[in-house]
């Protein structure tokens, strides 16, 4: 990217971009599927967001981050709590997600349905 990193605007977004996986440019880079952003008046920078796929495996990586361990070494609890943001994140959307997450969090794909199906079973316990 020609713009300088250091603008405000770059500074604010760039976390958001980070989180999502996706990829600051220069806007006259910028493809039909990217995202060209303005800062008054003038376009300021691009984003390429991930694929779907690719923004999973982010969300998991941030999660290992904040535990500070591999997913796969959480306690059952703490996976049921993964799961569970996984599923608000919609990463069971995503073709194979519970298959990706199952890898992730050491377990069946079983288990993982299992978990869900918990969840499920409290939220509608809550209604």
């Amino acid at each position: 990217m020609t713009e300088p990193r250091d603008h405000p605007f770059v500074t604010a977004v760039k976390p958001l971009v980070d989180a999502m996986g996706g990829e600051l440019m220069d806007p006259a880079l910028a493809q039909p599927d990217d995202v060209v952003l303005s800062w008054e008046g003038q376009d300021l920078l691009a984003v390429r967001l991930p694929q779907l796929s690719d923004s999973l495996d982010h969300i998991l990586a941030a999660l290992e981050r904040r535990h500070g361990v591999p997913l796969s070494q959480l306690d059952r609890k703490s996976k049921q709590d993964v799961v569970r943001i996984l599923e608000a994140r919609g990463a069971f959307s995503v073709r194979h997600g519970v298959e990706t997450v199952a890898g992730a969090l050491g377990v069946s794909r079983f288990t993982v349905y299992n978990y869900l199906n918990r969840e499920n079973a409290s939220k509608g316990n809550q209604s």
